[in-house]
């Protein structure tokens, strides 16, 4: 068995002294490759260094500009008339509160006045607001937080032939079918014709629309906060009496209607009518115009097509039928006609 010799004390102490310095080194190069500690440190250094001044909470909901930002899918939402804001000055409630975007684009904030925020993001408005606040020497170092509760200024309107037409919040790009839809659809008597107008242009885009989702395609257009969409009543012409099909048709055609083609998507007229008696009614601005019109002689060629207007009114009799039908009762009759889409 080899004899090993004792280590001397002092040998003992030296590979002692050398395994400390080593592991000294090396924390100290891992805390050079970590910039976070630095970072940590700096700010927890700061945060020493500043007194009574409350730090930020933390928001739970989605009161900043990057939230926005992520639903609109681009730039933040932009302030405007009408936007309900909730300001915060921290340490200072006496200058919080909610209040409303004015028509002139401007909010009162106590103790400074107006401060104009339209066409600003929140977070530009908040710094619009602490830097007034520091003018004025009512808070030395303000910290400011905007919560817009309601873009009223970044919706879309809604209006004319829709079931629920009306104001829609629009946080992120919409295309006009989806506003559509929220709106409730058109109604019965709405154009094929849809008008979008947009915030502070002159121009307004009209676009065809269809009921059939094969034919939506290129119509369907992307929309923009603050644009309006307007859906305007179609012209519609009604067919009373005997005919195969009484109701109103529903123009969507920018072209001309003759009373041939009106009777035609009518179904043609029964075998009881009175062809030669035909009423049709014009609305003009100074009321009703009658015009008598011989529908047998219309059928058979002999006389020229009589062309029609949105809400003319074409009355064909009873065949013996003696008592006369005025006007109003037509009119009255074509209110609570079936509509019908037909082409033209």
């Amino acid at each position: 068995m080899p004899h090993i010799l004792p280590l001397r004390p002092w040998l003992l102490g030296m590979l002692v002294l050398f395994a400390s310095f080593g592991a000294l080194q090396s924390l100290a190069q891992n805390a050079a490759e970590s910039p976070q500690a630095n970072e940590l440190q700096n700010a927890a250094a700061q945060k020493n260094a500043t007194s009574g001044r409350p730090s930020m909470p933390v928001q739970s909901g989605p009161k900043t500009d990057d939230a926005n930002s992520i639903a609109m899918g681009s730039s933040p939402l932009l302030l405007g008339p009408g936007d309900e804001l909730e300001i915060t000055v921290y340490g200072a409630p006496d200058l919080s509160g909610h209040t409303r975007i004015s028509d002139t684009g401007n909010v009162s904030v106590p103790l400074i006045g107006y401060v104009r925020v339209a066409g600003l993001s929140t977070s530009e408005a908040e710094a619009a607001i602490e830097a007034q606040l520091r003018q004025n020497k009512i808070v030395n170092d303000p910290q400011v937080s905007i919560y817009a509760k309601d873009f009223t200024s970044s919706g879309i309107s809604v209006t004319g032939e829709v079931a629920k037409p009306g104001f829609y919040s629009a946080v992120g790009p919409h295309r006009l079918f989806d506003v559509l839809q929220l709106a409730g659809g058109t109604t019965d008597k709405a154009s094929n014709k849809v008008t979008i107008s947009h915030r502070e242009q002159t121009d307004v885009t009209t676009v065809s629309i269809s009921k059939n989702p094969a034919e939506i395609g290129a119509s369907n257009l992307d929309l923009q906060p603050g644009d309006t969409v307007l859906v305007p009543r179609a012209g519609i012409v009604y067919v009373l009496g005997e005919i195969t099909r009484p109701g109103g048709y529903v123009l969507n055609s920018s072209g001309g209607i003759t009373v041939l083609q009106v009777v035609a998507a009518a179904g043609g007229p029964t075998h009881i009518a009175a062809f030669g008696k035909t009423t049709l009614l014009h609305r003009t601005p100074t009321g009703l115009q009658e015009q008598k019109v011989d529908l047998k002689k219309l059928l058979r060629g002999k006389v020229p097509d009589i062309p029609v207007q949105a809400d003319d009114i074409l009355f064909i009799p009873t065949s013996g039928f003696k008592s006369a039908v005025n006007a109003s009762t037509l009119v009255a009759a074509a209110g609570t006609a079936a509509l019908y889409h037909v082409p033209f």
